[in-house]
């Protein structure tokens, strides 16, 4: 029998509480209004004292660092255009944190997704994908954990894996084997850089709302995926933003080496 799920109201966003306070953040691919963006609002909310967004969209990005430092001060908000496949831009991101005390908190968010069928994917498809998703996050956790060593910060890497890297869907073999990845990185991160006090979690989404999901996904697979939902709708970017605030704050400095599931599908 097929339960057809009513979509349940979205919640009101909980008002910040400085869990971030005067702290240094860096958000990849922060442009435009989803996780990323989502995510580098927040922190400006909880009382960051700048936070650096990047993207490669550098018309989207002028355009979120503009709606930012209009809403939070232009003092608080720095942007820089970065490809995480390049890794001396890779570099040139931090160098810009270190023109602000130097990274406290890296939100590492960049990805790429797609769909083909394994049989029909070509190896560009294949590469380009991991070397974004994965290889990007690992060399944005690479720089930033060399930073905070040298810096002697307690510092916090947050990453953005996705429940996909735990199940199996069609057409997403390259996506679904980058997030695996990322969820494999982060753990055993976590213990290469736990002696120098720094922590690495990530978040596995299932399925968070954003205008570019809309373009990119009919109507009848959306109305689908939000079916495996408990709550029949997909989460806010927002809400997904809430927990790597939470994983980068004081709140959980006994976690690290976790993939937190950020999903009702487990309900």
């Amino acid at each position: 029998m097929t339960v057809t799920r009513p979509e349940q109201p979205t919640p009101q966003q909980v008002p910040g509480h400085d869990l971030l306070l005067d702290k240094t953040v860096v958000v990849t691919a922060a442009a435009g209004a989803g996780i990323g963006a989502a995510v580098a609002r927040r922190a400006l909310e909880e009382g960051a004292g700048t936070v650096v967004v990047s993207d490669t969209h550098e018309q989207r990005l002028a355009r979120t660092q503009e709606s930012l430092a209009t809403e939070f001060g232009a003092h608080r908000v720095r942007s820089l255009a970065v490809d995480v496949t390049a890794e001396e831009q890779v570099q040139a991101l931090l160098d810009v944190a270190d023109e602000h005390g130097g990274v406290d908190v890296m939100i590492n968010n960049a990805g790429l997704g797609g769909t083909a069928d394994v049989l029909e994917m070509a190896d560009e498809q294949w590469a380009r994908v991991l070397d974004i998703t994965l290889t990007g996050t690992f060399r944005c956790v690479r720089a930033a954990g060399r930073r905070m060593r040298a810096a002697g910060t307690r510092g916090v890497i947050v990453n953005n894996a996705s429940v996909i890297g735990w199940r199996a869907q069609e057409g997403q073999a390259h996506y679904a084997a980058a997030k695996a990845g990322v969820m494999a990185l982060t753990r055993c991160a976590a213990l290469d850089v736990a002696g120098h006090g720094i922590r690495v979690n990530a978040v596995a989404p299932s399925l968070a709302m954003h205008p570019f999901l809309e373009k990119v996904t009919s109507d009848e697979l959306l109305a689908e995926l939000k079916q495996r939902e408990a709550f029949g709708r997909a989460a806010e970017p927002w809400e997904v933003a809430n927990v790597m605030v939470f994983l980068a704050s004081d709140y959980s400095t006994y976690m690290t080496g976790e993939v937190v599931s950020v999903s009702s599908q487990h309900a």
